[in-house]
């Protein structure tokens, strides 16, 4: 009998070994399948940008990035950003916060718009605003009677950024802000404390990881935006054409170092975006763990 049990046990812990042995493969498997992938059609292209970015040296380069059309798509780029992602802000913490604390009718129909440019084009969003806005259209006449311009301006390419980017804060707070439950907040009214002081001294501190990362996210994609932007910026260079517009401009233009040149800052921008969360992951991994386990 103690044979048996012995050849049993030793079976059991050859099994075991073979089976570690083989979830330790597969995991290789898998790991060198995502890093072949992500070095093929990421880190390859990446590359590519700054190697062109810098193939004439470093005085073309600079020279690309100092041109008056450059600095004024670069600046047109930050005010949009500028205004873009605080009104993101703003709707995605109050967005999260009527979802995740209250029940009311037609809280589905409001997760489904908020998910809406997730599942439409960019382009297509930007006809939208032309329909609305446009020359044919009821309120694009009664605007521009009043002086206020709303296509080929800073408004219209405010408003389409703004479309195709403000999921991004509320959908990184909603599940967040519902794990988390009502029980803090309530605690702090029965405590005496009013519904503002209730959201900054306790739900504030609580999501603010998540609002970090959706703002971050945010402000990538407000400033790499192309498709909705280019429907109704009109590119006029110099004025109304932002970054990734330029881009186009140029290597149309066949000015190949102007284009990856500022084609760089966009990717040195998602660089610095990765970077940031990355860190913010390693330095406050507990606190963000705790506020998510909340």
């Amino acid at each position: 009998m103690a044979e048996i049990i012995e050849t049993s046990s030793s079976r059991a812990r050859e099994n075991r070994a073979s089976a570690i042995n083989e979830s330790r493969a597969t995991r290789w498997v898998l790991m060198a399948l995502a890093f072949g992938f992500l070095a093929i059609f990421l880190l390859s292209p990446l590359v590519l940008v700054f190697a062109e970015a810098f193939k004439r040296g470093i005085e073309p380069y600079t020279e690309a990035l100092v041109d008056r059309d450059t600095v004024a798509a670069i600046r047109l780029t930050l005010l949009v950003a500028a205004i873009s992602v605080p009104l993101n802000l703003v709707f995605g913490v109050a967005a999260a916060w009527a979802i995740a604390k209250f029940e009311f009718k037609g809280k589905a129909f409001l997760i489904t718009l908020i998910d809406l440019p997730f599942s439409v084009s960019p382009v297509i969003s930007g006809l939208v605003y032309v329909l609305l806005f446009g020359a044919s259209s009821v309120l694009g006449p009664w605007l521009k009677s009043y002086g206020i311009e709303i296509l080929f301006a800073v408004p219209g390419i405010v408003l389409a950024t703004v479309f195709v980017t403000f999921p991004f804060v509320a959908r990184e707070l909603i599940p967040l802000m519902q794990e988390q439950g009502t029980g803090d907040e309530e605690a702090a009214l029965s405590l005496g404390a009013n519904g503002w002081q209730a959201f900054w001294y306790v739900t504030l501190p609580n999501i603010k990881w998540g609002l970090l990362y959706g703002v971050l996210l945010c402000n990538a994609r407000a400033m790499g935006e192309f498709g909705a932007v280019s429907v109704v910026s009109g590119h006029i260079r110099g004025l109304t054409n932002t970054m990734p517009l330029h881009v186009e401009i140029l290597y149309n233009e066949y000015n190949a170092v102007g284009a990856f040149a500022v084609a760089s800052l966009l990717a040195g921008l998602a660089l610095v975006t990765l970077v940031l969360k990355t860190i913010l992951e390693i330095r406050f991994g507990h606190a963000i763990a705790g506020s998510r386990g909340h």
